[in-house]
């Protein structure tokens, strides 16, 4: 026997709603995909996209001028320690750049390959049938005439439709171009980030200095900075080779503009391969190197004053160019370093600041203009230990001056020497000899299998942006009942309704077959809406038909 409570347990039991159950792994997976793929995230990606590459013209980049941003971490080191974290240095090959750059990929690829596929299957669908009613349709005339269901369809296709027959009416449709062009434009999208990416992927970028004299083999131990895709290795470098014969900047020489460059123009003794005769190049900005499809490009340059240095045994510890550094674009005064680590007693270094263009300014000097018009450099001469045993890297432009001394008496604004005139060290260390001045220039050297591709796709990407601008998609019926013809009309565009009126009385008047001038039977703009115009046994003629129009 059955007690209250053991019935009340059973019906607490009974009603007690079910738990709910979650997505789980396919319904999160699905959820995701979905979201990727929707237009509202390929839109943001889109932006975030634009706006990463930002940071990669406010600063500069080791992948295209090094030399800022060595000048950068001198200017501002600690500010340039947290960009350099950031990536802010090499923003186009950052791990955030990338993550932005696949998933805005994967989001247009869901995007677009559905769409293709309903656009597909929209091409191989006919017009639908007219509907009983064309009066209701947002453009109706109608008219008296012996016009034929044939000569009407013959009318239309002459007007470039698609056109579909029934015992007494016409329908025809047109404007597919359209949604071809939204979805070329799409594509175009999707192959230019894919040819940007084959381009990473199988492409290769170097930048190396070189001065006035001194030659350059394509080679990866050539290069001061070398960037390989990941399908790059040294045998796909093309072997080619240069000698920079002369390098010329002209500046404007007087007037408010004086100092601005107008030219530069670097000339270059080049062999194809290594069994190629030379042939003479003139590099200049914009104006690359082009040998077999790798690109060099002119991207800086600047002053390499050339010295000797004597130590204090009477040996020669250094002999050659030194690159400077130019820390005033608008006059070129330029810093550079020399060290002599073989120097006896003593290692030598030097802090060099070199002047284009110098005149006295009270007790100082100054350069005035970028040229190389009066020459001179400033000498700081240290000794004692360079620090180059001890195996950590060093810059070539800077000097670490912690366990060096200065060699006599230090001075802010030392006397500058000319060229050939020679300064004596202090305490029989040496001395340090200004023999002359050459130029050096920074080249980018570029391997990318993308660059055809990608000009392709932004072509292609142009021409669907157009079409999808400027092609309406638009439906006509024509309805033959004894001698009386109605014609309708509806744009499945939307804001196209205004051209479409003018378009439409042109085709009312075609059919008619009379003058323009002649008048037409009425077009009205009727207040029910066109999907009341299809009869319940027609297919529906209303915008939502089809594909849909962004």
């Amino acid at each position: 026997m059955t007690t209250k409570n053991q019935e009340t347990e059973e019906t607490e039991v009974i009603e007690q709603p079910a738990k709910p159950v979650g997505l789980g792994v396919m319904g999160w997976l699905r959820w995701g995909w979905r979201t990727l793929t929707s237009m509202r995230t390929a839109l943001i990606l889109l932006f975030l996209f634009a706006l990463g590459s930002v940071p990669g013209s406010i600063y500069p980049q080791r992948s295209v001028d090094p030399g800022r941003v060595a000048q950068y971490f001198k200017n501002s080191p600690t500010e340039a320690e947290w960009l350099d974290r950031l990536w802010m240095f090499d923003v186009f090959t950052s791990p955030w750049f990338a993550a932005i750059y696949l998933l805005l990929f994967l989001s247009l690829a869901g995007c677009v390959f559905p769409r293709a596929v309903v656009h597909f299957k929209e091409l191989r669908k006919k017009p639908p049938a007219a509907p009983r009613n064309l009066n209701r349709l947002p453009q109706s005339a109608s008219f008296e005439g012996d016009l034929t269901v044939e000569e009407a369809a013959a009318k239309l296709r002459r007007n470039r439709f698609r056109v579909v027959t029934g015992p007494d009416w016409v329908a025809a449709e047109k404007g597919y171009l359209r949604e071809t062009g939204n979805l070329l434009f799409h594509v175009s999208l999707l192959m230019l980030l894919f040819a940007v990416g084959a381009g990473g992927l199988f492409g290769y970028r170097g930048n190396v200095l070189v001065v006035e004299g001194d030659g350059f083999a394509n080679t990866v131990a050539a290069y001061d900075r070398f960037m390989p895709g990941p399908q790059v290795s040294a045998e796909s470098l093309q072997p080619f080779s240069f000698t920079l014969k002369d390098f010329q900047a002209t500046y404007v020489a007087s007037g408010e503009k004086r100092g601005q460059p107008l030219d530069y123009s670097a000339t270059l003794s080049v062999q194809d391969s290594p069994s190629s005769p030379p042939r003479d190049v003139e590099l200049k900005v914009n104006e690359p190197l082009d040998v077999n499809g790798t690109l060099t490009y002119l991207i800086g340059h600047g002053y390499a004053p050339t010295f000797k240095v004597i130590d204090g045994k009477g040996n020669t510890a250094f002999e050659g160019s030194v690159p400077c550094l130019a820390n005033d674009q608008a006059t070129y005064t330029s810093e550079c370093v020399i060290k002599a680590p073989d120097a006896e007693p003593d290692q030598l270094g030097f802090l060099m600041r070199f002047l284009p263009t110098t005149v006295p300014n009270g007790d100082a000097w100054v350069s005035i203009f970028p040229g190389a018009a009066n020459p001179t450099v400033q000498v700081f001469p240290f000794a004692g230990d360079l620090g180059m045993k001890s195996g950590e890297p060093q810059s070539v432009y800077q000097l670490n001056t912690d366990k060096l001394r200065p060699l006599g008496k230090m001075s802010a604004q030392p006397k500058p020497l000319n060229v050939g005139d020679t300064l004596e060290l202090a305490n029989g260390a040496g001395k340090i000899q200004f023999t002359g001045v050459k130029e050096w220039i920074s080249i980018q050297t570029a391997y990318d299998p993308g660059r055809l591709p990608a000009l392709i796709a932004a072509v292609a990407a142009v021409l669907g942006l157009v079409l999808s601008l400027t092609v309406r998609r638009r439906r006509v019926w024509v309805r033959i009942t004894d001698r009386q013809v109605a014609v309708g009309g509806l744009t499945r565009t939307e804001g196209g309704g205004a051209t479409f009126a003018e378009e439409f009385a042109e085709i009312v008047t075609m059919l008619r077959g009379a003058a323009p001038s002649e008048p037409s039977a009425p077009s009205s703009e009727p207040e029910d809406r066109p999907e009341d115009a299809s009869a319940p046994d027609r297919e529906p003629v209303s915008p939502s038909n089809g594909s849909s129009e962004e």
